[in-house]
């Protein structure tokens, strides 16, 4: 079996470089990643320039894919165009453990064809910590992107890969299509992410956004109010 490592980006010239030679550098057997794509949302920095310097570098082990933007529409365009058994859907200031591609297959060989890793924040404030520790409960209101996602490419074509109405809670909307087929499994390893957003607005004001948007989706809220409410209070 061969993965599929699939990134989405916006604007990630900082980042994403380093994300790259890590996922090359990190796995276990180079053989067991078929490829990393890149999907670019169409960036203005200069992320584009990176990611195809890395190309190069890489003799096309790296691939930059254009998209339109929209991280749900980015993720099932580099889908698409992957060869790979599994897909795994990372984002791009996430960083998985060391021999990550040996963890997931072996999930997979288990008969577990969907999952994701436990996560924690570069961070030591008390809350994100918290947070963290939350990732090893086998619930799905302890999921999200940041966690990166694995699904075999089987499985994800059955459930018609992400919902391209979700601009924002896509990764949940996944995460609850497959608790409901019994579909999902936690490895206890972690991702490690970037809290950069957090530094960014406030450790308290963004939980409460973030908060609200889950609370709003329960409640019955469509995909352009989430979005709506995102762009409001998070984005600008």
């Amino acid at each position: 079996m061969k993965i599929s490592i699939i990134i989405p980006i916006l604007n990630e010239a900082a980042t994403i470089s380093k994300l790259l030679w890590y996922l090359i550098n990190s796995s276990k057997e180079k053989e067991n990643i078929a490829e990393i794509l890149v999907v670019d949302g169409g960036s203005i920095d200069r992320s584009q320039e990176v990611v195809e310097k890395i190309v190069y570098e890489t003799n096309h082990k790296v691939k930059l894919i254009p998209s339109e933007k929209g991280r749900a529409l980015q993720l099932n365009t580099g889908a698409a165009s992957a060869k790979g058994d599994i897909l795994y859907f990372l984002h791009a200031d996430s960083f998985p453990p060391q021999d990550y591609d040996q963890s997931i297959i072996e999930e997979v060989k288990k008969g577990n064809e969907a999952g994701c890793f436990r996560m924690k924040f570069d961070s030591n404030h008390w809350w994100l910590r918290f947070l963290g520790w939350l990732t090893q409960f086998e619930s799905k209101r302890c999921r999200g992107g940041d966690q990166s996602q694995f699904i075999t490419r089987k499985l994800f074509d059955q459930i018609d890969g992400y919902d391209e109405d979700f601009i924002v809670y896509e990764d949940n909307d996944l995460v609850d299509r497959l608790f409901a087929i019994d579909q999902f499994v936690i490895i206890p390893r972690y991702v490690i992410t970037s809290a950069r957003r957090y530094r960014e607005i406030g450790v308290w004001r963004l939980q409460y956004h973030f908060l609200n948007i889950h609370m709003r989706r329960w409640m019955g809220a469509s995909s352009e109010d989430l979005y709506r409410y995102y762009k409001e209070k998070v984005v600008s």
